[in-house]
């Protein structure tokens, strides 16, 4: 297809050797790889997941990683109680009615790109994506930032999250590791806690990261018409968000001895879960007529007590981008990627009608 052709630029330009290494892995639902296992089959990394005990604070993990550059409580290094609470929380901002809620402050940017196609006028996909997630991180977290102000936040958070995905990455021979640098905090001072910090990065990047490339692939294919049927979206979308997989790998350390597809695991190992691959993302295309199973499409947020909390923000998000730029059909016209995003994306995707 035309678009995976595309969006398999994302990979190569970012994160060229990664990529080549772990596709020579995918043949195999576990492969230990030294002190690394990587695993790729979907039963294995849900198993993962859902019942092997991990060690969340291990610096080998993204919990570890953002406890040590943003502080304690950012949810992902918790565990137990402190959890619960956490997600209690985030539960009572992301529920259905505070996804509705947030659709009031980031819709006006999407409705600004359909009016400038009507125009005749191109549009980055990027930087609405970067307007989107800006306000949405200004209404979650009550900042009341201008609308120029919560895209400079957004912009700030991918600089922040690129500086901090090289603690997150496995090492790979010749990848260099940049020192971490803290933009969020030299932009906005002390006014986001960890907590709000980590919604800032992770709402920001799977924004920037999944909307243009999704827009590309419905441009390239041309499945505008998908996109205005209101019973095709939301599958389109799951497809979409399952081939993208935002997020195509998930670094763990399991906190004792397990076994994960017959391979003996010890807290000496980091368990690499290709999301990407668990998925079926490398070589089952999006399919509105044949969808993956929706427990398989939906561990690219994860799966048990530490799946995303903004899994139903994100379907939504992407939902109504494609639904509003589907009233003015377009094609890709430029597509550069961005070779130091913390996960694969676009620097720029221009449309115009």
């Amino acid at each position: 297809m035309k678009a995976r052709r595309r969006d398999r630029q994302v990979y190569t330009a970012s994160h060229p050797v990664l990529f080549r290494l772990l596709s020579r892995t995918a043949s195999r639902p576990v492969r230990r790889l030294g002190s690394r296992v990587v695993v790729n089959g979907y039963d294995e990394a849900r198993h993962v997941l859902t019942k092997v005990p991990l060690d969340r604070t291990d610096a080998r993990t993204t919990g570890g990683a953002i406890r040590k550059h943003e502080g304690e409580g950012a949810l992902f290094d918790e565990s137990g109680e402190a959890h619960r609470a956490s997600r209690r929380s985030l539960a009572e901002r992301l529920d259905h009615r505070g996804v509705l809620e947030l659709k009031r402050h980031y819709r006006p940017p999407i409705d600004d790109a359909v009016d400038l196609l009507r125009a005749g006028h191109e549009v980055d996909v990027c930087e609405v994506a970067d307007a989107v997630a800006g306000r949405t991180v200004d209404a979650l977290l009550d900042l009341g930032l201008t609308p120029s102000q919560s895209t400079d936040l957004a912009r700030a958070a991918r600089r922040t999250a690129s500086a901090a995905a090289a603690a997150e990455l496995p090492s790979v021979p010749g990848r260099r590791r940049p020192p971490y640098r803290d933009h969020l905090a030299e932009t906005f001072g002390g006014r986001v806690d960890p907590l709000g910090k980590m919604l800032a990065l992770a709402a920001v990047t799977t924004t920037y990261a999944a909307v243009p490339r999704a827009v590309a692939w419905v441009a390239d294919e041309g499945w505008w018409d998908l996109c205005r049927d209101e019973t095709l979206l939301p599958v389109l979308v799951d497809e979409l968000l399952r081939v993208l997989a935002p997020t195509p790998l998930l670094p763990r350390v399991p906190a004792g001895p397990a076994v994960v597809g017959g391979v003996a695991v010890s807290p000496d190992d980091q368990l690499v879960l290709v999301v990407r691959h668990a998925v079926e993302a490398h070589r089952r295309d999006p399919s509105v007529d044949d969808p993956a199973p929706r427990a398989q499409s939906a561990l690219v947020f994860g799966a048990g007590p530490h799946a995303c909390p903004g899994a139903a923000l994100a379907r939504a998000q992407l939902a109504d981008v494609l639904g509003a730029l589907a009233l003015q059909p377009s094609r890709v016209v430029r597509a550069v990627p961005d070779r130091h995003a913390a996960l694969p994306a676009w620097r720029e995707l221009r449309i115009a009608r």
